[in-house]
């Protein structure tokens, strides 16, 4: 997979409710030191956040505090429609909402930079045109505007930072300590890649943004560290481990190593997944794309400049996959899956 694919490095994860069965890294983190894949190296989550600021989202429910069904406006004022229908917390979490998905190719600052404020990023966002594509509660489109927007309603409810409830409320009690917002200063972090040809270096330079795009290997483009300026809907930085941690969670209804998180019908709730679109069907904050394929299982995506993952769950099986790598496209991960959902793990 990973030579067709051409992926310098990778991290797995398979796991059941109660334990890690397999982790491992193979090929290389960092092309310029030749540091290993280990399980324990550090990659952007990017849109793998999404299911964790639903699951933040959910506790909040569960306290009372939020309302599933109400408004998002009622929490945060601008994020009113002009429209008289107006989306709700709901419709956000499962991509109903109608709003657009602009490409946030330059969505992105320097690990060294100060981030910009979300709120001024989301306002941007909404006052476009066409913003408000399509009315709320129809088809299902994947958008990361409504996880912007859901990490201001945490905000507004919680009365912290995102990046606060979300390490308060779903990390650290799952146990996740190497995953939070930033690289973590000793822990080894794999390198972004963009594989492209040299003559397209200056046009990559171009669309990233400055200090983004580092030296050349070979065929491929390294990325000095970044991080995205929306934490809520793609800015975890961690292990594969910690993914299969929280997949734990998920298998367990709600509880992971005797610590419960969500209640047992809350985290089935979030599994069914009721809402057909393009290019996915989705639950809360679990999607998963149409196929005509035997087994049920639920996942999300982290793609971006540098890095491409997903996380799988099959809770009829009992089991979750993680798959990090430092490689920009996507490859067929599928028949690795197959071969680790039929493998002998007693």
């Amino acid at each position: 997979m990973m030579a067709t694919g051409r992926i310098p490095g990778l991290s797995l994860v398979v796991v059941d409710a109660q334990r890690s069965l397999y982790a491992g890294g193979f090929g290389t983190a960092d092309l310029s030191t030749g540091a290993p894949a280990t399980p324990s190296t550090a990659f952007l989550w990017f849109s793998m956040s999404k299911i964790v600021t639903a699951t933040a989202v959910m506790t909040l429910v569960e306290d009372g505090r939020l309302e599933l069904d109400a408004p998002a406006a009622d929490y945060v004022d601008y994020l009113r429609a002009p429209a008289a229908a107006q989306p709700t917390v709901r419709q956000l979490l499962t991509h109903t909402a109608g709003w657009s998905n602009p490409l946030p190719l330059r969505w992105v600052h320097p690990a060294g930079q100060e981030p910009p404020a979300v709120e001024d990023l989301l306002r941007s966002v909404l006052s476009r045109p066409r913003a408000y594509r399509h009315t709320p509660g129809r088809k299902a489109r994947y958008t990361n505007i409504g996880y912007l927007a859901l990490g201001q309603v945490i905000e507004a409810v919680s009365g912290m930072p995102v990046t606060t409830y979300l390490q308060h409320a779903v990390l650290d009690p799952a146990g996740m300590t190497g995953t939070g917002f930033t690289y973590r200063p000793g822990v080894p972090a794999a390198t972004g890649y963009v594989r492209a040809s040299r003559a397209a270096d200056p046009l990559l330079r171009r669309l990233l943004p400055p200090g983004v795009a580092g030296t050349r290997h070979g065929a491929y483009l390294g990325l000095r560290p970044f991080y995205v300026d929306g934490p809520a809907y793609g800015g975890l930085v961690g292990d594969v481990v910690d993914a299969g941690r929280f997949l734990r969670l998920h298998l367990g209804d709600g509880q992971v190593e005797g610590r419960r998180i969500l209640s047992a019908e809350t985290a089935w709730s979030m599994r069914v997944i009721e809402h057909p679109g393009k290019p996915f069907d989705h639950g809360i904050g679990w999607f998963r794309r149409p196929t005509k394929g035997a087994g049920q299982w639920i996942e999300h995506f982290g793609a971006g400049a540098g890095f491409w993952n997903i996380m799988r769950l099959y809770p009829d099986q009992g089991l979750g996959i993680a798959v990090m790598t430092n490689s920009t496209t996507t490859y067929d991960f599928e028949p690795l899956f197959a071969l680790l959902t039929t493998a002998s793990w007693s």
